[in-house]
């Protein structure tokens, strides 16, 4: 029987992307059926949101999504689309994956952090109001319940992936009620699993720890601004943007995705890196059971990436998104 996803295209880089993804998706021979629905520019222009009701019921029809990046609108008094999106599905955890590959440049060979961000609350819950004409006031929104619920996700992760460590990252120092009720909240369930490693450490030390010595960090639980930060972060000491990945969950749906964005001004260059968003697909195919279609896509990029042939310009390379994906697909199936 075939795996029904909802494929989100995006914007900028984003169809041309997701494209060479789905190509290496089906070369693994697992049977897919894509239902493409529209999120972003291309959905407010056509129906005035950036996120129709259609698109939502799709997703959860399927309850399983691959989505391309998506423009926010920033400053427009419109809510930036990969929020919404996440706020409609009920998402509450974004896993960023960021593991350094032999082929890749970059100042930290080895690393390996996985960045899990609550995605329902925080700074990013959208409860600003402006005062006047020269001020405006956001309020940062955490409750038990949610972080709970995150916070046991991101245990029960640990425990699929074999992970051994978890660091929560706060300002509990200064934001007293809020980062502290998120540090305390994600301590309680933390007790529930003895066998994962907990401890916690303050966002501008995080900072510094990540720069200084990333290889001590296993993965991190933070709130949804920090968590937003640290994710293109660790992708940048992984290397490049253009490798990062993961996906957003919620009780009975996951959307996954690549961590870079749309990139506008390479759309339709074909020089845009695609692997990231493969990496999302070997993360999907896990997902849904296909787990060893997922390490055999992930070591066919990993591969590619080592012989460095056949990469794109971030990564060194001179190669465009079809040479790119036709490599992966020859490691795949050789």
């Amino acid at each position: 029987m075939a795996h029904r996803v909802a494929i989100i295209q995006g914007d900028g880089i984003g169809p041309e992307v997701v494209t060479a993804a789905l190509k290496v998706l089906e070369a693994t021979g697992v049977a897919f059926e894509w239902d493409y629905v529209l999120a972003g520019e291309k959905a407010f222009e056509k129906m005035g949101d950036a996120v129709p009701d259609e698109t939502i019921k799709k997703i959860k029809e399927n309850g399983i999504a691959l989505k391309a990046p998506l423009t926010n609108f920033v400053a427009k008094g419109y809510p930036g689309p990969n929020r919404a999106l996440r706020r409609k599905l009920g998402l509450y955890a974004a896993v960023k994956w960021a593991k350094s590959y032999d082929g890749v440049q970059t100042l930290y060979p080895g690393v390996d952090i996985v960045v899990i961000r609550e995605t329902k609350e925080g700074g990013y819950a959208g409860a600003e109001q402006q005062v006047g004409p020269d001020a405006a006031v956001g309020l940062n929104f955490v409750t038990r319940r949610n972080v709970h619920e995150v916070t046991r996700f991101a245990m029960e992760f640990a425990r699929r992936m074999g992970r051994k460590k978890i660091t929560i990252t706060h300002k509990a120092n200064a934001l007293k009620l809020t980062d502290g009720l998120f540090l305390l909240s994600a301590q309680e369930i933390a007790e529930e699993y003895p066998d994962i490693e907990c401890d916690n450490m303050m966002v501008d030390h995080m900072a510094y720890q990540l720069v200084k010595d990333p290889l001590k960090l296993d993965m991190v639980l933070a709130p949804n601004v920090y968590g937003d930060i640290f994710a293109d972060l660790v992708a940048g000491l992984a290397g490049s943007l253009g490798i990062g990945y993961g996906g957003n969950f919620g009780p009975d749906v996951a959307v996954f995705e690549a961590v870079h964005g749309t990139a506008p001004k390479y759309a339709g260059t074909g020089i845009a890196n695609p692997m990231g968003m493969m990496f999302s697909g070997a993360m999907l195919l896990n997902y849904i059971g296909e787990s060893e279609a997922g390490e055999a896509v992930k070591n066919a990029v990993a591969a590619v990436i080592r012989k460095g042939e056949t990469v794109t310009k971030d990564l060194g390379g001179k190669a465009n998104i079809a040479q790119v994906t036709d490599a992966v697909i020859w490691e795949l199936q050789n």
